[in-house]
């Protein structure tokens, strides 16, 4: 290898490293930043999972109705991603799913319409009134409970999300710090080790008598 290719070697990693290094350094900021933004929000939220008096048979963590993974975060304060998502998935989505036997907020809310178009159109002294009228109001209730809850639970979801992608750009940042170290070496080794001249052994020879 000729002097002027290898100089190109050299000035190609030098720059290489540069690259790697202020690129990590721009991830690892941006990740920081999210799961930071992520954090302060869901803290502002001021969400709690129950205690860990309640991991117990009819408790609100009962081991019963909720999963095992729920009950390490007993107590705690919902403050990041994955708490986030255990409690959206773990514990709001099981209570959801107990208010109308399943039925999600767009299936209960067009019940409901039904039921109000079919209220207004039954007269007062019709004796089914009653009856439809205390219907209406359950529904009606399951409507705004649901939409409350889905609401919340696709919130935290959404935090989640954000969470995970600030978390894998800070694994993106470290994996290309490794890659800048990389480059440095074979940097360090091609300015100091590679360029070094083999020293010449000069072979005595016997000069004959």
């Amino acid at each position: 290898m000729n002097k002027e290719i290898r100089w190109r070697i050299i000035s190609l990693q030098a720059m290489l490293v540069v690259i790697l290094a202020a690129a990590s350094g721009f991830l690892v900021y941006q990740g920081n930043f999210v799961t930071g933004m992520v954090h302060d929000q869901l803290v502002a939220q001021k969400i709690f999972f129950p205690g860990t008096d309640q991991v117990k048979a009819g408790g609100a963590l009962d081991p019963a109705k909720f999963p095992a993974e729920i009950t390490r975060y007993a107590g705690q304060q919902v403050d990041n991603g994955d708490k986030a998502r255990v409690y959206a998935n773990d514990f709001i989505a099981i209570h959801l799913a107990g208010i109308a036997g399943g039925k999600t907020y767009s299936e209960v809310s067009s019940a409901n319409s039904k039921l109000t178009a079919q209220l207004a159109a039954t007269p007062t002294a019709d004796p089914n009134y009653a009856t439809l009228q205390a219907q209406q109001a359950t529904l009606a209730g399951q409507k705004t409970t649901l939409f409350m809850g889905e609401m919340l639970r696709g919130t935290l979801l959404n935090s989640w999300g954000w969470w995970t992608v600030g978390v894998y750009t800070t694994y993106a940042a470290v994996g290309l710090l490794i890659a800048a170290l990389g480059v440095l070496a074979a940097l360090v080794f091609e300015l100091f080790i590679a360029g070094r001249k083999p020293e010449s052994l000069k072979v005595a020879q016997r000069v004959a008598a």
